[in-house]
């Protein structure tokens, strides 16, 4: 129902974005919508979540240099990733939660020189 797409290597200071469409007729406007990541080792954390009212949130470690948007015409949901950092490597997971959750397959983001 959720497909992720967009991942890459990436080099450090670099941008990257992160897109994911929803499928299946999902009334995809009424859905809370997040991307979520996971870093090797690491458990899986939110990084940024755009509410059906509009309303954004961020991690702390991503505020400032990453940009979330949904697009309710296009069921699509992007994250725009600027002045990446080698700890932004990770599995990012496109997430979709109403009266059912959906998760994406996840896109890889590695971010080295």
């Amino acid at each position: 129902q959720l497909q992720a797409s967009g991942g890459g290597l990436v080099q450090p200071g670099g941008s990257l974005t992160v897109s994911c469409v929803a499928s299946g007729g999902i009334t995809f406007s009424r859905y809370y919508m997040g991307w979520y990541r996971q870093a090797p080792g690491k458990q899986r954390e939110l990084v940024a979540g755009i509410a059906s009212s509009g309303q954004i949130s961020y991690a702390d470690s991503v505020k400032g240099r990453f940009i979330v948007s949904r697009n309710n015409a296009k069921n699509t949901l992007d994250l725009q990733m600027n002045s990446l950092k080698l700890e932004d490597t990770a599995v990012y997971y496109c997430y979709g939660r109403w009266l059912l959750e959906y998760w994406g397959q996840g896109t890889l983001v590695t971010v080295s020189s």
